[in-house]
């Protein structure tokens, strides 16, 4: 399994076994048959970014699942939603041409980001996961974004007493697919 991410998924500001990839890692191969998680996650990764270091990460790790964790710093940067559409659409495409099942992790933007980008935003994920036929989680952060207590204080990243919490909203959109 290939998780492509940015530092959502590359445990931002704390210790790298307490993000919920190394988690997934874990969980992962007490299954049988085991898995293995590659984390190719790099905090400040955008869509495009993603995009161009996928084909040579497909090549390398032939995974069965992909797991696409991008948009947040398109969405901070302000970036186009039809950008960012394309770059989500070009690699699920890639991902599928080489067999893989994909999970679209969603994201959330800031309030302040208003209605119209936030709500373009979440209709690129799930117009994206219908077309494709992908998974689709919507909101990776739920449970953990709207509570103090589990985030850094950047507001943004989640502290390690969070991480078990976007494990689980993660693991019931990845779980029918390990099948």
């Amino acid at each position: 399994m290939l998780v492509l991410g940015d530092s959502l998924s590359a445990a931002h500001n704390i210790p790298a076994e307490a993000g919920w990839v190394h988690l997934l890692g874990d969980r992962l191969t007490k299954m049988e048959p085991g898995w293995t998680a590659i984390n190719a996650s790099i905090s400040g990764e955008t869509s495009l970014s993603g995009r161009n270091r996928l084909p040579a990460l497909l090549q390398k790790y032939h995974p069965q699942v992909v797991v696409l964790e991008l948009g947040a710093n398109d969405g901070l940067q302000g970036l186009s939603l039809s950008a960012l559409r394309d770059n989500l659409a070009a690699m699920i495409e890639a991902a599928q041409a080489a067999k893989a099942k994909v999970l679209l992790l969603g994201i959330e933007l800031p309030v302040n980001y208003g209605p119209q980008y936030r709500d373009g935003l979440r209709a690129v994920y799930a117009d994206l996961a219908a077309q494709h036929k992908a998974a689709l989680v919507p909101f990776l952060l739920d449970g953990v974004a709207l509570r103090p207590e589990l985030m850094q204080d950047d507001g943004l990243h989640p502290v390690a007493a969070g991480e078990p919490i976007v494990l689980d909203t993660v693991w019931k959109g990845l779980a029918p697919l390990l099948h």
